[in-house]
């Protein structure tokens, strides 16, 4: 193992998973004698973990990266590694020659190496493999963390036409069981107390291990780790919906009664363009089924609009499916034309202009319906995580019905002090498009 003293930054852009990545190659570094620095000034390595997943993730990613380089001097080591660099290798390559290493989404257990090497590494000479294996990983999480993210897997074996996904990171590779658990069980010693479990298709977890589907069965293992207290589940989509699975989360009281489901679109039409599994109709029943099966379910999706091909008579079905669904959480894309996907070859690409105004239109709806559905809650008593303390009795938080930094909060007051990550009973005494107001009971 190599020995040093260097200290290193990391600046992560993107999802979740980019969040995840940087933890584990934290903790790698630190393995070897680096110390983590609060500010790219004061370290030896910067290093930025990029998204690429559409043209504003990229134009994010490339400003990061020219301003890190403008930091680095003559001394500093400036890596760029994630999914811009995994897609776009040989032209960054070219294009930037300021930074020393470019790696990608799959280099993660090179990159500490070839970071500490005495050698210098050209730029153009490190290439990912996918690997099929997906061992335990250490973490390094931020301090004070109560709320954290468990990645459950890697990859996808989608073929959504719009995405590029599983061109960057590869096929799904599931985490063992064991693995997972032990995982989980060494973020709640160390304060976490509600789990995020994510993947790119979490539904998918365990068919590329185990021959069939074992989120449930994971789900149920994680219900038995002491410490934590809230379980909440991303990126499930519709086909993957089981019985099973519905069952599980309704007989664990540390599961959330919350589901984020990518549905994209209703319209059949858009749906077989973009090479969805799904169809209207099996997204109507999926969402019946749950909300007649699961006590209060709260339903997160998001849409993509302006797809190549979509009609006014698509679009009208997506909007009139908004008003009959009522979903709780809803967030709207504008279709980004990416290189190197399906739908990049297609005919019937709309104008921006459309595509804007078609977001809009759903958004501005939206407003409307999360509003209605938040005054419902007023007189009622919800359990509330703590996120942020603020002055004279004052705190913001979430429901379990809201992920941390994407849905709703909730501003209370207590006669009590709270610290970030207690659970409190708070009822509410108003509500806002997407923010309730009320006072712990």
């Amino acid at each position: 193992m190599t020995n040093t003293n260097k200290t290193f930054y990391i600046d992560t852009l993107g999802c979740a998973k980019n969040d995840y990545d940087s933890q584990v190659l934290a903790a790698e570094l630190m393995s070897r004698g680096c110390t983590l620095s609060d500010s790219p000034e004061s370290a030896d390595i910067l290093i930025v973990n990029t998204c690429g997943f559409i043209e504003s993730a990229k134009i994010e990613s490339i400003e990061h990266i020219f301003s890190m380089a403008a930091i680095k001097g003559e001394t500093k080591k400036l890596v760029v590694t994630g999914c811009l660099s995994e897609r776009y290798h040989e032209d960054l390559v070219k294009e930037i020659p300021e930074v020393d290493i470019f790696t990608g989404v799959n280099d993660y257990d090179e990159l500490p190496e070839l970071l500490l090497s005495a050698e210098e590494v050209m730029a153009d000479s490190v290439k990912g493999k996918v690997g099929r294996v997906l061992p335990y990983k250490e973490r390094v999480l931020p301090k004070n963390s109560y709320s954290g993210v468990l990645k459950i897997a890697e990859g996808c074996n989608n073929t959504c036409a719009f995405c590029a996904i599983p061109k960057i990171r590869g096929p799904y590779r599931s985490k063992k069981i064991e693995d997972v658990v032990r995982e989980a069980e060494v973020m709640a010693e160390q304060g976490i107390k509600e789990l995020t479990i994510i993947a790119q298709d979490t539904s998918y977890y365990g068919k590329d291990l185990y021959g069939k589907a074992m989120l449930p069965k994971l789900l149920e293992e994680l219900c038995n780790i002491d410490g934590i207290n809230w379980i909440r589940i991303m990126y499930v989509y519709d086909d993957g919906i089981t019985d099973e699975l519905i069952d599980t989360i309704a007989a664990n009281e540390k599961i959330c009664n919350y589901l984020d489901i990518p549905i994209q679109h209703i319209s059949d039409n858009v749906l077989s363009r973009m090479r969805r599994n799904s169809t209207g109709d099996s997204i109507r029943d999926t969402f019946k089924k749950l909300r007649d099966n699961i006590p209060g379910v709260h339903i997160r999706t998001t849409l993509l609009v302006g797809f190549p091909g979509e009609s006014e008579e698509d679009f009208d079905e997506l909007v009139e499916f908004v008003k009959e669904a009522k979903i709780d959480r809803l967030g709207v894309f504008a279709f980004s034309d990416e290189e190197g996907t399906l739908s990049h070859r297609l005919d019937g690409k709309l104008q921006e202009e459309v595509k804007e105004n078609r977001r809009n239109t759903i958004m501005e709806l939206q407003v409307g319906i999360s509003e209605e559905l938040n005054r419902n809650k007023i007189g009622k008593i919800f359990e509330v995580m703590v996120d942020e303390v603020q002055s004279d009795g004052e705190y913001i938080g979430r429901t379990r019905y809201d992920a941390q930094e994407i849905d709703n909060e909730v501003t209370f007051t207590s006669k009590l002090a709270h610290m970030s990550g207690d659970i409190v009973k708070v009822k509410i005494t108003e509500a806002y498009e997407y923010d309730l107001i009320g006072e712990e009971v």
